[in-house]
């Protein structure tokens, strides 16, 4: 089991570890290649740890709790979830690295970007690590930046996709689907008055979502994947809505799921949220999406990268 530290600057481990420090927002391949360095070095009786910080509401790829459970799955044992006060903001990179990263959480193996800063004014580098290696008793191995498309993968590039509703990208980009987690919640059954029951999730304000359309989608219900179409936005034929959801329909499941906590994972964008002149021409509209998602699926493979595990 995966210890979270967190909402606390007093924090220590009792055994040596292996580190990666970033905000590993997205948990991206990019990411992905420093978790598997720090796991590797379990076999030298090292515990793998990540270090990062919390800052607070701001819009995200992957919220803590969805970090939380990839990590833990991946085998990681610490997740330190550092709070950005004023006692750690302006601590000096040198200090950072002997109070904190030897001292308190004994490093001895340190996994980190070309582009990684730390410290007070971000002064500290990968250089200053290697510089202090050897006096410090710990091993620095910088990782180069992953790339696709002659690109650079970064947490800033997937989101500008991710705003464009480039959802293949992105999940190349992230090395799994993106997702949102979520309740099932009471909506206004108009779905089911069609002939056509739906789900309705509302995910946190601070994760991003893409825009407002519908998308090819994946339902994760209970370890049972269902296939089907997802609009994200505001129902404007329905109206009233004043917060941004996301409303599925299960090409092959007609259940009461209200309450039940489920994940919906988005592969393709069809068309843009839309507002029709009556309830029977949005049954015909989504008639036709229904229509193009069940061939989307079909003519295409996605393997479930989300399942992979490094600590194997």
């Amino acid at each position: 089991m995966m210890r979270i530290i967190r909402g606390t600057t007093e924090f220590q481990t009792e055994e040596e570890t292996a580190i990666s420090l970033g905000k590993f927002d997205g948990l991206h391949q990019g990411h992905q290649l420093l978790v598997e360095r720090i796991l590797k070095k379990k076999q030298e009786g090292l515990k793998p740890l990540i270090f990062t910080f919390d800052f607070g509401d701001r819009p995200v790829l992957l919220l803590p709790e969805e970090r939380r459970e990839m990590l833990q799955g991946w085998g990681v044992d610490y997740l330190l979830e550092c709070p950005f006060v004023e006692e750690i903001s302006h601590m000096e990179a040198d200090k950072f690295i002997r109070e904190i990263l030897v001292k308190r959480l004994h490093v001895r193996y340190l996994a980190v970007g070309t582009d990684f800063r730390f410290g007070y004014q971000r002064r500290g580098d990968y250089r200053l690590l290697k510089r202090l290696s050897a006096e410090c008793g710990y091993e620095v191995e910088v990782v180069e930046k992953a790339c696709y498309g002659g690109e650079e993968i970064s947490s800033s590039r997937i989101r500008r996709e991710l705003e464009q509703g480039h959802m293949e990208l992105v999940n190349q980009l992230l090395g799994y689907a993106y997702s949102v987690t979520g309740e099932v919640l009471h909506g206004r059954r108009i779905g089911r008055t069609l002939g056509m029951p739906t789900i309705n999730i509302l995910p946190e304000e601070r994760k991003l979502l893409p825009p407002n359309g519908v998308y090819a989608t994946r339902t994760w219900i209970a370890g049972e994947r269902f296939e089907g179409i997802t609009n994200v936005g505001y129902k404007p034929t329905v109206g009233g809505e004043t917060r941004k959801g996301v409303e599925t329909y299960l090409f092959d499941l007609d259940r009461n799921l209200y309450g039940e906590v489920l994940t919906v994972r988005f592969y393709g964008y069809e068309r843009p949220e839309k507002k029709f002149a009556s309830l029977e021409e949005l049954k015909k509209r989504i008639e036709r999406d229904v229509e193009w998602g069940r061939t989307y699926f079909s003519q295409s493979a996605f393997p479930e990268m989300e399942d992979k595990n490094y600590s194997e």
